[in-house]
Order: structure tokens, then C-alpha cells, then sequence
């Protein structure tokens, strides 16, 4: 009887556990997915509400703005709250946006729902963290929970573009936006079930001076690098929120060391060796997915011709390749250790964008994109979920939300930065070469942002040196 009711109770734990696991992937699915699906819909958007020239980008970087912005606040609200709580206020956050989107008739509706579901993917990626760092404490279940949510935001991304194109040709582009409303429902009622059980936070007061110096400066900082897109980097509306950024920032770093009693975000944390180098492979990190995804996307449509729904087939084999490699290197990581991982795709990495760099436009598909996304593909499957587990073990208990948010955004702003920086060298080389036909000087701008990427994984490989070797058990 005894054997049998310890039988019984391990199945029902792991099945709860798989509950708890499909959730948080699914929750990190969404928040990926409409970080990307917006793209293609932006023409039909366009039409219907009539936005200005620049106000139209603020349907994805409204978004992109409070997500990045807020993952600190989301992420110590999850260890003060409890996982549970802050999963299902963002997900209604996120739902309830997403219907206001949708039903949108003026550009200003549809930018602030853009915002506020900004801000429930805040709350929602830093949660799924903490709840995967709950219900899978043994390595080898942790490493492969990770795997598993890494996975699931490279199936948001790659979905985001086919589905978005897909759901705009074929219903509205509204339905980009109200498709989450029952999915959102759905996962709701999932996560008030399956967590019932998970810890419920602790009491203590939220750091407030921590968290609006905190929020601002990231706020401000991304703000600044996005508008650098338009205007030169020393332009006042570049440099203006920059600098006030990095003002805010130092400031809630002085405020987090000698004056919040019980911080936001606790420097503490950085002792931790795989904190502080993990996050640092992150930041870079965000550069390197920014030139697989995005630009090879741009070379596919403005080199080869490709349509968007074209670029996002073109893009899904190397999309299948990270998820199958991932959950791979999740199970290899307790093994391995996270040094030996990241090298090696570190070493995809150079081999890739080395081969990709060569790519011009009169590249084939096959062997000019192809090939070396596939390999690019590898080396982002043996790295992100490790260096997300690296920057979030041997964490306290109670720092797991924290921590999430500093990893998400780690890369978020690594990208953000990335995407400006890389799109800056590109137009500049592209108008060096504006003696050659277009295609050809896009083309050059491009490769020149597969080299600079090469060096991000050199750079990648040097800090992950940094790290302790593998201890076997």
C-alpha cells in the first residue's frame, strides 16, 4: 500500500508539474509571439486607422518600451506577491489589452493598448521564471524546464511571422491582436489551478524609489536608443534621454546600495558569479539574435525579394533547428556544464556568420542564407537556455523573480542596443557603397552586420571563460 500511494503521489506531481511547465511556456509563447506578429500587419494597420509616418512605429516599440522597462518592477513584484498572483494579473493585463487593440478605431487606442500589454508581458516573463525555478529545483529537471521555455519563445518568434501574415491575408488584422483574448482566458483559469500550491510572496514593502528610477532609466535609456533610428546618435532627442537615462540608472544603483532598506533589486545578487557573468552573456547575447532574426529577415525581403510571409517560411527551418537543439542542450548541460555549451555555440556562431557574411544579391537561398542560418540556429540553441539557467541558479529562493527580470531584461536591452548599433553600421555601409546598384549595397550593409556579430561571439566566448568550471558530481 505504501509503495502504491508514493507511486501514486509521484505521477500526480508529475503531472503537475507538466501542468506548471506547458503554463509557463505557454505564457512565454505569447509574449514572444506578439513581440513579432505585429510586424507584418502594420500595412493593413496603416490603412484602416490611418497613422502618421512615425507614429506607427510606436505599435511596436510602445510595446517593446513598457516589456523591457518594467521586467525589473514585474520581476520583484513575483517575490514579493508570489508568482501566482503577478502570472494572473499579467495575463488579465495582457487579455484585456489585447481586446482593446483589437477593437481599436483611432491610432491612440491601439498605441496605449500597445503599452499596457507591454506591461503585463512584464509581469508575465520574470513570473514564468520564478515558477520554473519552484516546481523544478533537481539540475537535470531545471535544465530541461529551461530548455523547454527557451523553446517556446523561439516557436512565439517564428509563429509571430508566419501567423501574422497568415491572420492579416486571411481575417483582419485585428484578430493579431483579439486571438489572445481566449487564449489568455484559458491560461488564466490553468494558472489559478495549477499554482495553487506555489508560494504566495513574502511581506514587505515594495522599494518605490527603487523602482521609479529603476523603470525610468530603462524606459528612458530605450527610449533614446530607439530614436536613433531616425536621428543621428548626437542629436538631442538621441542623446537627451540616453544620458538621462544613464542618470536615472546610476542613481537607482547608488539608492539599491546604501539607502533602500529592502531593495528592488539587491547588488548582492552580482556575487553570485553565475548572476553577474550570465547576465553579461546575455547583454551581448541580445546583439547576436537581433542579427539572425531580424536582419536576415531584412536580406531575405530587401536582397533576394522575398514577402514578409515568404522571409517568415524562410526562417522557420532555422527556427525548428534552435527549438530541436535547445531541448537537446538542456539535457547536455548538467553534464557539461555551461562553459562547454556556450563555446560551442560560440563556435557556430563565427562559423556562421562568417558564411553568412559572404552571402550578396546574387545568393541563392539554399546555400547563401540557409546553410548558415542552420548552423547560426545550433549555436542559439546550445547558448540561450544555458545562459538563462547560468544567470538564475544558485539563486535564494526568494530573488527568483528578481533575478528573472534581470536576465529578460539583460537581453532585452542587449537587442535594443544591438538592433541600433547594427542597423547604424549597416545604413552606413550601404551608403558607402551607394555607387552600386541598391540590392548590392544593401547587401554590403548587411554582411557588415554578420562580421560584427562573428565578434559578439568572440566576445561571448571570452567572458564565458569567466565562469567556474564543471564540478561532476
Amino acid at each position: 500500500m505504501s509503495t502504491g500511494t508514493a507511486t501514486r503521489r509521484a505521477r500526480t506531481h508529475a503531472g503537475a508539474a507538466w501542468t506548471v511547465l506547458s503554463l509557463a511556456c505557454a505564457g512565454q509563447f505569447m509574449v514572444i509571439l506578439d513581440s513579432a506578429i505585429v510586424n507584418v500587419a502594420l500595412p493593413s494597420i496603416d490603412r484602416d486607422l490611418g497613422f502618421t509616418a512615425t507614429g506607427l512605429a510606436w505599435v511596436v516599440n510602445g510595446y517593446l518600451l513598457t516589456f523591457a522597462g518594467f521586467m525589473l518592477l514585474g520581476g520583484r513584484a513575483a517575490d514579493l506577491f508570489g508568482p501566482r498572483r503577478v502570472l494572473v494579473a499579467g495575463l488579465s493585463l495582457f487579455a484585456a489589452s489585447s481586446l482593446a487593440g483589437g477593437l481599436a478605431a483611432a491610432p491612440e487606442v491601439l498605441v496605449a493598448a500597445r503599452v499596457t500589454q507591454g506591461m503585463g508581458a512584464a509581469m508575465m516573463a520574470p513570473a514564468t521564471l520564478v515558477v520554473i525555478n519552484t516546481w523544478f529545483t533537481e539540475e537535470r529537471a531545471r535544465a530541461r524546464a529551461f530548455g523547454a521555455w527557451s523553446a517556446a519563445g523561439g516557436v512565439g518568434g517564428m509563429a509571430g511571422a508566419v501567423a501574422g501574415g497568415a491572420i492579416t491575408t486571411g481575417l483582419s488584422w485585428r484578430w493579431v491582436f483579439l486571438i489572445n483574448v481566449p487564449i489568455g482566458a484559458v491560461l488564466i483559469v490553468v494558472a489559478m489551478m495549477s499554482l495553487a500550491g506555489t508560494p504566495a510572496g513574502r511581506r514587505e514593502p515594495l522599494d518605490l524609489t527603487g523602482a521609479v528610477t529603476g523603470t525610468a532609466g530603462l524606459a528612458a535609456l530605450i527610449y533614446g536608443v530607439m530614436q536613433s533610428a531616425d536621428h543621428g546618435w548626437t542629436s538631442v532627442r538621441v542623446a537627451g534621454p540616453v544620458v538621462a537615462g544613464l542618470l536615472l540608472l546610476a542613481v537607482f544603483t547608488v539608492v539599491e546600495a546604501r539607502f533602500a532598506g529592502r531593495p528592488l533589486m539587491p547588488l548582492r545578487l552580482f556575487g553570485i558569479r553565475g548572476v553577474a557573468v550570465g547576465n553579461g552573456m546575455l547583454l551581448l547575447f541580445g546583439g547576436i539574435a537581433i542579427a539572425m532574426w531580424y536582419f536576415t529577415s531584412l536580406f531575405l525581403q530587401n536582397v533576394l525579394h522575398f514577402s514578409a510571409l515568404q522571409a517568415g517560411l524562410g526562417q522557420t527551418p532555422a527556427a525548428v533547428t534552435f527549438m530541436v537543439i535547445a531541448r537537446w542542450a538542456s539535457a547536455l548541460l548538467p553534464r557539461t556544464g555551461v562553459r562547454h555549451l556556450v563555446l560551442a555555440g560560440c563556435g557556430c556562431f563565427l562559423a556562421g556568420f562568417g558564411w553568412l557574411s559572404q552571402a550578396h544579391a546574387d545568393s541563392g537561398y539554399v546555400t547563401g542564407v540557409l546553410g548558415p542560418t542552420l548552423l547560426i540556429a545550433v549555436g542559439i540553441g546550445l547558448t540561450f537556455p544555458t545562459l538563462m539557467a547560468a544567470a538564475t541558479a544558485d539563486v535564494p529562493e526568494g530573488d527568483a523573480g528578481i533575478v528573472g527580470g534581470v536576465a529578460v531584461t539583460s537581453n532585452q536591452v542587449g537587442g535594443s542596443v544591438g538592433l541600433a548599433v547594427l542597423a547604424t553600421a549597416a545604413g552606413a555601409r550601404a551608403a558607402a557603397e551607394a555607387g552600386e546598384s541598391s540590392r548590392a549595397a544593401l547587401a554590403a550593409g548587411y554582411d557588415l552586420v554578420f562580421l560584427v556579430a562573428a565578434g559578439l561571439a568572440v566576445a561571448i566566448a571570452m567572458v564565458s571563460l569567466l565562469l567556474p568550471g564543471h564540478r561532476r558530481g
